[in-house]
């Protein structure tokens, strides 16, 4: 688990590019770069053109793509506007979510995106408004116990009850 995976460069692609038109195997690319088998074999399989060409631009530019880019609901601005629109109205989330997939004719978004997003948003604004949006109000996730017990054993001085049998 303790284990820190680093994402190819393109100064890394250029070498396995070069080195694949070479004719190096796979094997000889990955002692070449001091990187593990299966992470040239994957570079290779996924980032190969029709022909088999390896393009290292085409390569750095769809890892670019396939980064995570933030939450949907804050790149996707209508989207936004639609289920706050509702949230506002009183709907929760998993009614937002089911009413926007009945709409579209397919799955949207779900609940747990848009709990995701408004937590976020708590977070990172410190705008405790947006918590008026879920259906119970909170501004923190969980159940949130009350410390258990007899109030007259947490009282200094006090005699706990007389149980009768």
């Amino acid at each position: 688990m303790g284990t820190h995976y680093q994402q190819l460069s393109i100064v890394e692609r250029c070498e396995i590019a070069r080195l694949s038109t070479a004719g190096c195997s796979v094997p000889e690319i990955a002692a070449a770069l001091d990187r593990a088998t299966s992470t040239i074999s994957r570079e290779l399989n996924r980032n190969a053109s029709a022909n088999g060409d390896y393009q290292p631009e085409y390569a750095q530019r769809q890892a670019q793509a396939r980064c995570w880019r933030g939450a949907r609901l804050e790149r996707d601005a209508p989207l936004r506007d639609a289920v706050r629109s509702r949230l506002r109205a009183g709907w929760s989330p998993a009614q937002v979510s089911g009413r926007l997939a009945l709409d579209c004719g397919r799955r949207v978004i779900s609940p747990e995106s848009i709990y995701r997003f408004i937590y976020a948003q708590l977070a990172r604004t410190k705008d405790y408004s947006w918590r008026l949006y879920l259906p119970r109000g909170k501004s923190k996730r969980g159940w949130r116990g009350r410390r258990g017990g007899n109030a007259i054993v947490r009282i200094p001085g006090g005699t706990p009850p007389l149980i009768s049998t």
